[in-house]
């Protein structure tokens, strides 16, 4: 059964190129997809689980559409779901040809359990073309998968590229924290607290996606001012010879190839099914 999907979303709220994958459907499944799709991506991070069964129930309406694949790959990623998580990013890469999500992939191959495997996916051809971003994702994957082999001297200078060690931003707080978990493994744990000393601690939790709703936006009231306000507008309701009664409102709503990603579209109504050739890779990659 399909996770209700609430009010405030739209079909207009996913991505232009994600809505154009839909086409292929039929008007109603397009945007019955697209509102799971919509959810799945806004509930990621936050709700991976309910994230997972929306992006199910696009996958049941357009198991044939690569963004819908993508999708439940990444919520799949999110839920610690590993096998199959890289059963459907291997079927994004089939469909589409795309690479993108390699690093997530990897450390999917790690939290089976099989660190190995996640070099050799970093050793692939397909490696070689991903966008820099993506290459610095995979190369944390990389040392990871070097401390799971008990290799931490490897997993350090995996993360000492001069390419890496010029990034800046969420990114460069990452590779700190990645390279100061080698250098820990390794014995030095006064290089591993130089890692991390030029990034505050709001850097590193959002880094390592800890940040609370609630730090993002401070509102800094001045009580001063508005007693003086208040007053001021007391004395002139007195002068006047009468007082209105305050009235207040508020109120607001709201890919071990492990990876993060956007997830998108849809499938035709006629291709309710999922393909036959995605049952095949199921069975295969549970080993």
């Amino acid at each position: 059964m399909a996770p209700e999907l609430p009010d405030d979303i739209q079909f207009s709220d996913l991505d232009r190129s994600v809505r154009a994958r839909l086409r292929t459907l039929s008007k109603e499944n397009a945007e019955n997809v697209g509102l799971h799709l919509v959810m799945a991506g806004r509930l990621l991070d936050e709700q991976p689980e309910l994230s997972y069964e929306h992006a199910q129930a696009a996958v049941r309406r357009a198991g044939r559409v690569d963004v819908v694949r993508e999708a439940a790959g990444l919520a799949a990623y999110r839920t610690g779901r590993f096998a199959e998580a890289l059963r459907e990013l291997r079927t994004v890469r089939r469909l589409n040809g795309s690479s993108e999500h390699l690093a997530i992939m990897a450390d999917c191959e790690r939290g089976l359990g099989r660190p190995e495997r996640a070099l050799a996916l970093a050793a692939s051809p397909e490696a070689e073309g991903l966008e820099p971003s993506a290459r610095v994702e995979l190369a944390i994957v990389v040392s990871g998968a070097r401390l799971d082999l008990g290799e931490p001297e490897a997993a350090v200078a995996v993360l000492a590229t001069p390419e890496i060690r010029a990034l800046t931003g969420v990114l460069a707080a990452r590779v700190a924290q990645a390279r100061a978990a080698a250098l820990t493994a390794a014995g030095k744990p006064s290089e591993a607290e130089a890692e991390l000393a030029p990034f505050s601690q709001r850097q590193l939790a959002e880094a390592s996606g800890d940040l609370a709703d609630d730090e993002d936006d401070v509102v800094v009231y001045d009580l001063v001012e508005d007693d003086e306000a208040g007053t001021a507008d007391a004395s002139v309701g007195d002068e006047a010879g009468a007082a209105d009664a305050p009235t207040e409102a508020g109120g607001d709503s709201s890919d071990d190839d492990g990876d993060s990603a956007e997830p998108a579209a849809v499938a035709d109504a006629p291709v309710d099914a999922v393909d036959g050739s995605v049952d095949e890779e199921q069975q295969g990659d549970q080993a």
